[in-house]
């Protein structure tokens, strides 16, 4: 059970960053040059970004990593409005929040 708890998290956390870089696609579709294109795509990848770089510290240590998983997840619901509607915090806030809480845990039952 304590190999699930530390994996959980890890392939949750990499699973959502790899669906929010989709989303990053659609910055090459319309009329602009493929300068503005990328620069788009560079400036939508930034979420996934964040999400690689507190995937980087929760893999080494689980509790910091967890908590920049939920102040992420607060962010994300305050920057992106999620809470407006209950489909896109249910997929873009509520996985971060719980890949946070997956990381604090499996730590924490390590020490019991």
């Amino acid at each position: 059970m304590q190999r699930r708890l530390t994996w959980i998290p890890r392939i949750l956390a990499i699973l959502y960053i790899l669906l929010i870089s989709m989303f990053a696609l659609d910055a090459f579709t319309g009329k602009p040059d493929l300068g503005e294109q990328i620069k788009a795509f560079g400036m939508h990848l930034i979420p996934s970004f964040l999400t690689v770089l507190c995937l980087v510290v929760a893999w080494q240590y689980r509790i910091v990593g967890g908590v920049l998983f939920l102040i992420l997840g607060l962010a994300f619901t305050i920057y992106f409005g999620t809470y407006h509607s209950t489909y896109t915090f249910l997929l873009i806030s509520l996985p971060l929040l719980v890949t946070g809480i997956l990381f604090m845990v499996s730590k924490i039952s390590d020490r019991t």
